[in-house]
């Protein structure tokens, strides 16, 4: 039986946030020619976001909106993996100027997705793309 549809889309975007994320993360590990690395992971990540617009609109034949939404939902998905990975850097390298912040990420995320929750109930089917 094949995949659904959202479920190709979704696991497209999981996959390709998680790629995100680790692909910020591995490049920021090298600690010479730090701006070489950063320009590196940018290309990667380029290449990675402007396959998955064409994977969204020729394979998955999805409306431009559609298509839109999912990359966005990816490189959302990559950026909230890079800003943990970032926080657990922070956490292990013993610095505590920022940890103010850094206790706020959970606590902004769980809100943000309750917010949506509600959302998406009370919107229900007029809540669609």
């Amino acid at each position: 039986m094949g995949e659904s549809p959202r479920q190709s889309w979704v696991r497209t975007a999981v996959l390709l946030g998680i790629g995100y994320a680790l692909v910020g993360i591995a490049f920021a590990v090298p600690a010479t020619h730090m701006q070489a690395w950063r320009l590196a992971a940018w290309v990667v990540s380029a290449i990675g976001y402007a396959a998955h617009i064409a994977y969204e609109r020729f394979r998955l034949q999805n409306s431009p909106g559609s298509a839109a939404l999912h990359v966005a939902f990816a490189v959302a998905l990559g950026a909230f993996g890079l800003a943990i990975g970032a926080n657990i850097h922070s956490l292990s390298a013993g610095s505590t100027r920022h940890r103010h912040l850094m206790l706020l990420s959970l606590p902004a995320f769980l809100v943000a997705f309750g917010t949506n929750r509600v959302l998406a109930r009370v919107l229900g089917s007029r809540g669609g793309e």
